[in-house]
């Protein structure tokens, strides 16, 4: 099984600000579409319906939801 961190967040000036987050964890088979796992990504931190530019970051992705001052960081981990 593939462990997935989500973290959404508001930014200022383009980066990443953390005054709040939002956080969710969840598991997925290892097999899992890299689609898959952004659409419930989504959906556990209320994006979903959402226009988003999707970023790779080699170990995981980033999501900028277009119209929104929101950063969405979606990271593999333990």
């Amino acid at each position: 099984m593939l462990t997935v961190n989500v973290e959404l967040t508001d930014t200022f000036g383009g980066e990443a600000n953390y005054c709040w987050v939002k956080r969710a964890t969840f598991e997925c088979p290892e097999d899992t579409s890299d689609l898959a796992i952004v659409r419930r990504a989504k959906k556990l931190v209320g994006l979903t319906g959402c226009q988003c530019k999707t970023s790779s970051l080699g170990d995981g992705f980033e999501l900028r939801p277009a119209g929104a001052s929101l950063a969405c960081f979606i990271a593999f981990g333990e």
